[in-house]
């Protein structure tokens, strides 16, 4: 049986375990209607479910327990996390795409690709190991390659590029460094000490973006939205601490908590005159200023 078929199992059960529980009959009947999505013929047991729960703890880290009561089969809420979610997400994506030799017809990718992934699995080696790494480093702001000598912390997305996050052993401080920005990784013998209370999300929990470095303190920002791009905004929301506290025809406004960083301001300025700053005035008077200079220069 092909590889593909075994992974086309796994991401089903855990998909249908993820609504939650189900019994074994439950399960197979879900497997089975499935079946037509591929051109083998799946095929379950208990034995074979027995041995897909071991091969998924592998892969996944993932424990799926049995309740004797209900007869039925459910994945801890413990084991629910954004990173299971991604990986799931993942193997979904790569057996969807395994079906079918011709893709052009039917799919049609991103041409930008995100640079340096290539270095995520020697950085993630490093991170858990607790190994010192050093790269050359091109600065986009003054065009210029720096040599640096890092802790590697923590890997973090967003939009689509990756970044490290890091202690810079020339001063100390918690960076962040993208990785399509690093010439080459070279991975050092020094080991170090991770600090006891770190904690990458604790980092970023308000803020927006990578830039974690503000001279204002996090407030309360009051966002208005028109009805059409409200509805994109409620389905995918800017920030984990959003709060929807009116949404009618006429609007869909938003409360967040944040640092109102760059990337802030850019991620407000993609959305146009679709979106109405409420609050606070300080963040109004910025981006008028912003909208006020882009017109000034492309005046005739």
């Amino acid at each position: 049986m092909a590889k593909k078929v075994f992974f086309l199992r796994y991401t089903l059960e855990l998909k249908l375990l993820q609504q939650g529980r189900a019994t074994f009959k439950e399960l197979s009947e879900y497997l089975n209607s499935h079946s037509e999505f591929t051109d083998e013929v799946i095929g379950f047991s208990k034995r074979t479910f027995q041995r897909d729960m071991q091969d998924i703890r592998a892969i996944f880290n993932i424990d799926i327990l049995y309740d004797r009561k209900s007869k039925a089969y459910f994945i801890d809420s413990v084991d629910k996390s954004t990173t299971t979610d991604r990986m799931l997400e993942t193997f979904e994506m790569f057996n969807a795409l395994n079906l079918t030799d011709d893709l052009s017809y039917f799919i049609q990718f991103e041409k930008r690709k995100p640079q340096g992934t290539h270095h995520f699995h020697g950085l993630l080696h490093c991170i858990k190991n607790h190994f010192v790494v050093n790269f050359p480093y091109h600065k986009y702001d003054d065009d210029i390659i720096v040599k640096r000598e890092v802790e590697p912390y923590a890997l973090k997305e967003f939009k689509s590029r990756w970044y490290l996050i890091a202690k810079d052993q020339n001063d100390s401080y918690v960076k962040t460094f993208g990785l399509d920005r690093i010439q080459e990784l070279n991975i050092t013998k020094k080991k170090f000490a991770p600090p006891e209370n770190f904690n990458a999300n604790n980092l970023y929990k308000d803020y927006f973006g990578i830039v974690n470095s503000s001279k204002d303190k996090a407030e309360e920002i009051i966002l208005s939205f028109d009805n059409f791009n409200g509805k994109y905004i409620k389905s995918f929301p800017l920030h984990e601490s959003q709060q929807i506290i009116a949404d009618n025809e006429n609007e869909t406004r938003i409360k967040l908590f944040l640092h109102t960083t760059f990337d802030f301001e850019i991620e407000l300025l993609s959305h146009g005159d679709r979106v109405k700053i409420i609050s606070p005035d300080r963040l109004k008077k910025r981006m008028g200023e912003i909208y006020k200079n882009a017109l000034d220069k492309n005046k005739d």
